[in-house]
């Protein structure tokens, strides 16, 4: 990562700084969105604004972005990391702020926005999918009424920590699923989860305290267009067992696959015939088309 966009500048990323005042670095007050181009073009850009403007407003940040001059600083990030495919990540920090927790808004956002190339992501793994285990920790719950994609990301890195130690050599790559206190099904670490029985599309309620997701929203949108029924509620792992399809999603690797599951015992459970079901593969298709079309 060679350069970062900050205060609407393109910098070099070891000359990019925020101020130790920052209530972002204090106590994580902030919100991010991260998204991918195609041919060069933000992904979704309008309704990852409208979820980060609505969290703003929550948390007493003040901002209302202008769309033109944001994509005009996207693409000279793009221009000068010579980039056309990207994983963008637009963070927006509180501002400073004195030392003491807050009463009053924030007028002074701080705007911060990385790039990297969009990592290749191997064909096989759209038909093949890859592994869910289960994990022992558990989704904290939201700190207000819905999630927000903030800073404070330590319920995720402690997932992504049990993830990694609990991976078994040679089984490939897998997403965590976490479950809520309660035990229900909630999402994976960086993905909502969504699963098919007997025709029927199934996901996690934003009840259960999951982040409303901008690719599961265009999921749900897109099985409603292809006339399928897609249920939100309140699942449980023994539901999941019952699948014959399984997908996880985000806005990066869109939708994936999911060809096993794994207990937090390492008993496995092929899904279905242990690869991507017809419904994910149509879902995917539809997906792909609404995203760029909407891009």
């Amino acid at each position: 990562m060679n350069f970062i966009g900050i205060g609407g500048q393109v910098v070099p990323a070891d000359k990019a700084v925020v101020s130790v005042m920052d209530h972002g670095f204090m106590y994580g007050l902030g919100l991010f969105e991260t998204f991918r181009t195609y041919n060069g073009v933000p992904s979704l850009l309008l309704r990852h604004l409208d979820r980060l403007t609505a969290g703003c407003e929550s948390l007493g940040i003040c901002y209302q972005p202008n769309i033109d001059e944001l994509m005009n600083h996207i693409s000279e990030l793009l221009a000068a990391s010579n980039l056309t495919e990207a994983y963008i990540r637009y963070t927006l920090t509180a501002g400073e702020g004195d030392l003491g927790l807050p009463v009053g808004d924030y007028e002074s956002p701080q705007e911060i926005i990385y790039v990297k190339p969009l990592p290749e992501t191997p064909a096989l793994l759209y038909t093949e999918g890859r592994p869910l285990r289960l994990l022992h920790t558990r989704r904290n719950t939201p700190e207000g009424a819905v999630r927000l994609k903030s800073l404070h990301y330590m319920n995720n890195i402690l997932a992504k920590r049990e993830l990694t130690a609990s991976s078994q050599p040679g089984a490939g790559p897998a997403e965590g699923l976490l479950l809520t206190a309660d035990g229900y099904l909630s999402e994976g670490i960086v993905s909502n989860l969504f699963f098919v029985r007997d025709g029927v599309l199934y996901t996690p309620s934003v009840q259960t305290g999951i982040l409303p997701g901008i690719t599961r929203s265009c999921v749900i949108e897109a099985a409603a267009e292809l006339g399928l029924t897609c249920e939100e509620g309140f699942y449980t792992w023994d539901e999941l067992l019952q699948a014959n399809e399984i997908f996880t999603t985000n806005s990066i690797q869109e939708l994936v696959p999911v060809n096993a599951l794994y207990d937090t015992d390492n008993r496995r459970k092929m899904v279905g015939a242990g690869k991507c079901g017809d419904l994910t593969a149509g879902l995917l298709q539809a997906y792909r088309k609404k995203a760029r079309n909407l891009a």
